[in-house]
């Protein structure tokens, strides 16, 4: 997905890449802090996923992040943050929703969002 999105940056996209907590923490770990100079645009921000935090080198409980803390959790963090990022003039609106197949919680955000940008 990182890839993905770089790929989208240089052909001009305004990248908001979302991650939980958790997930970020290994991502800059993995990445190190200076992986994304050069792309001032790129932007990171996290979102809780409801679960426990694990030992650094732990993995989660895959199916729980994907059942119960998704539909619990995440789907209402990610329609929150995309209500804040919507509020700040510095920031593009948000057109487009990338998600892996795990996370399908993305794209029932993506419908609630288009519903209340077009019946509101």
């Amino acid at each position: 997905m990182m890839q993905f999105a770089k790929l989208l940056y240089f052909r001009g996209f305004h990248i908001t890449f979302v991650n939980t907590k958790f997930n970020h923490k290994l991502l800059l770990r993995s990445m190190g802090s200076d992986q994304l100079k050069g792309l001032p645009d790129f932007q990171f921000e996290t979102i809780p996923d409801g679960l426990p935090m694990f030992h650094r080198d732990a993995t989660q409980d895959i199916p729980s992040l994907c059942s119960t803390s998704a539909q619990k959790y995440l789907l209402a963090s990610l329609i929150d943050l995309v209500g804040k990022l919507k509020s700040l003039s510095v920031v593009p609106d948000v057109t487009c929703i990338v998600c892996d197949a795990l996370m399908s919680m993305g794209i029932k955000a993506a419908k609630h969002l288009w519903l209340c940008i077009r019946y509101t």
